[in-house]
């Protein structure tokens, strides 16, 4: 009776000590539950962290503008790789403008400056405006003047010291009148502040983008020289100076004009004379831009003259009506014609 008494207590004990085991180890594998959960949790939220950094980076990187590096804004010409024409074409590599007939100064028996500008949207300016790209780079003429600049082939001279050419100017003023300065704005700082959240602000360099097509006038300085000895007028180009218009951006009224730049032309004539000018008629009987500047292929309108100007005025500082300005350059025009015609006796 003891005997199975002792063997009934063993058997309870046993059957106890399993019991407490199996609920170890189901406690085990519950209490295991939630910290996989809490992983896989704190995986998935920086996931969608990363997402969203990406995803925000990706929309609102292009918005902001770094600080321009460029600052005259010309591409670099790209040149073909195979000859782009029917013709092998060598003689605009090699193209020179003749020099100038001397004229000595006792010689020089009248003399008289003239102030012009060219306004490219007229029809017989329009080669002005030609965009194509060719092998030595685009081809509107604004182009070609910055890239003479910027290759440091010619100087530009600052228009607000004088027209002299006393002045030289640096590529960043330059850049700075065409283009406008660069602003300074407050964007995200999405490097502290992923999830924009927390409202981090840094400061970012916008820089606005110069378009070509906004220079519409050049101005043109020139004398006009009678030479008693060979008893011919000659007209000499003495500087170029491309004229940037000044609206009021509220509500598009025109402020005024004014030169960015004046270049020296005859230091300009040997770059323009490798410059060919778009002909609509025939593309391959091309002149270069030093021969239509010589042979005066353009339209033009007189803004100020030396003749009966003392006090060195713009025709419209003393004429306020526009009609009345372009009647005013007419007959300027026709005061040094009748110079020259009234030497001769028929």
């Amino acid at each position: 009776m003891k005997f199975q008494l002792a063997k009934c207590v063993l058997l309870a004990t046993s059957f106890g000590l399993l019991l407490s085991a199996a609920d170890a180890q189901t406690r085990s594998k519950t209490g295991s539950k939630p910290t996989a959960k809490k992983t896989t949790t704190k995986k998935t939220n920086s996931s969608i962290a990363d997402a969203n950094l990406n995803a925000v980076a990706k929309d609102t990187v292009p918005m902001v503008l770094s600080s321009r590096k460029d600052p005259l804004m010309i591409d670099t010409p790209h040149k073909s790789l195979r000859n782009d024409a029917a013709i092998e074409r060598n003689l605009v590599k090699d193209r020179t403008p003749l020099a100038y007939e001397n004229i000595r100064e006792d010689d020089a028996w009248y003399r008289e400056r003239v102030w012009r500008e060219i306004d490219i949207r007229e029809k017989m300016n329009l080669p002005f405006t030609y965009k194509a790209k060719e092998d030595n780079g685009d081809q509107r003429f604004i182009a070609i003047l910055l890239s003479a600049i910027r290759t440091g082939e010619v100087t530009a001279f600052d228009p607000s010291v004088d027209d002299r050419f006393s002045t030289p100017m640096t590529t960043a003023k330059i850049g700075e009148l065409i283009a406008g300065k660069c602003d300074t704005t407050q964007v995200m700082d999405w490097a502290k502040d992923p999830t924009g959240s927390k409202g981090f602000m840094k400061d970012s360099v916008v820089c606005r983008e110069f378009n070509p097509d906004d220079i519409v006038k050049f101005r043109i300085k020139e004398e006009w020289v009678f030479d008693k000895e060979s008893s011919r007028m000659y007209a000499r180009i003495l500087g170029i100076a491309p004229m940037k218009t000044y609206t009021d951006e509220a509500t598009g009224t025109v402020l005024g004009e004014s030169p960015i730049f004046w270049v020296y032309y005859p230091d300009l004539r040997p770059i323009l004379a490798k410059y060919e000018v778009y002909n609509g008629k025939n593309f391959g009987a091309r002149m270069s831009w030093e021969e239509l500047f010589e042979s005066r292929f353009f339209s033009s309108y007189i803004v100020k003259s030396t003749i009966e100007n003392p006090n060195d005025y713009m025709i419209k500082g003393y004429i306020k009506d526009d009609i009345l300005r372009l009647l005013e350059g007419e007959n300027i025009k026709d005061k040094i014609f009748n110079f020259e015609q009234d030497l001769w006796s028929y």
